[in-house]
């Protein structure tokens, strides 16, 4: 086999960073690292590639192995790649994120490694740089959840609109005027009305919605703008 000359190795690694919305807070998901350095410690859900495998399949191997998690759709953040990044060996991790409904991923998930659910703006201090790989996660939510309607991800099938106002709240760490939130949205046309309400919160009421999926495929690579001032 051949080989470049006069060049060292070093590891490929990924790492997984799941939010999760569980209808009041954004958080997310960590594990007991399995092995030292650190073992016990909370990490991101990672692990290494294999010679023969990419790195979205890596992604997604090491998803399931460690959480049970499967079939999720997962988007490349970024490439990690500073040389001191891991104390034992030089470790380059491309970072992949996903978004989930907590409740309805909850069976799915094992228990292996112990995974907890941090909220977003309360992460416990984790191994390596995986701190800094959350942030410039959150960063980047924040940034596309702004022009696409991603968003939706996090909602089971259907929800009422102070549930997705709190989403966004959550998402942003800020309040929004219900009366402009609710115009907005209802704007996209992408909301379909249902007639049942969830009563739960109020005796009148909130009228559930569910996305209409035909529009939110459609529109989902098109600009949403629907909090200024994130798509600069």
């Amino acid at each position: 086999m051949r080989r470049y000359s006069q060049q060292k190795r070093f590891l490929f690694a990924v790492d997984c960073i799941i939010f999760g919305f569980d209808g009041q807070e954004l958080k997310l998901m960590v594990i007991q690292r399995g092995f030292e350095p650190f073992k016990g410690k909370w990490s991101l859900v990672g692990g290494f590639v294999g010679e023969k495998e990419s790195a979205e399949a890596a992604a997604a191997r090491v998803l399931k192995q460690l959480t049970g998690l499967d079939g999720l759709y997962m988007e490349q953040l970024h490439t990690f790649s500073e040389h001191d990044r891991d104390t034992v060996e030089r470790t380059v991790s491309v970072a992949f994120f996903a978004l989930i409904d907590i409740q309805r991923y909850k069976k799915q998930i094992n228990e292996d490694y112990h995974p907890a659910w941090f909220s977003i703006n309360d992460l416990p201090d984790l191994i390596f740089d995986h701190n800094e790989i959350a942030e410039l996660a959150k960063e980047k939510l924040r940034y596309k959840a702004a022009l696409h309607p991603l968003l939706f991800e996090l909602l089971p099938p259907k929800f009422t609109m102070p549930q997705l106002q709190n989403l966004y709240q959550c998402v942003y760490n800020t309040g929004f005027d219900k009366g402009n939130f609710n115009r907005k949205l209802l704007s996209t046309k992408l909301l379909m009305k249902l007639k049942d309400k969830d009563k739960l919160g109020s005796k009148k009421g909130a009228f559930y919605y569910k996305v209409d999926t035909k529009r939110y495929s459609a529109s989902f690579n098109t600009f949403f703008n629907l909090v200024p001032g994130q798509n600069k």
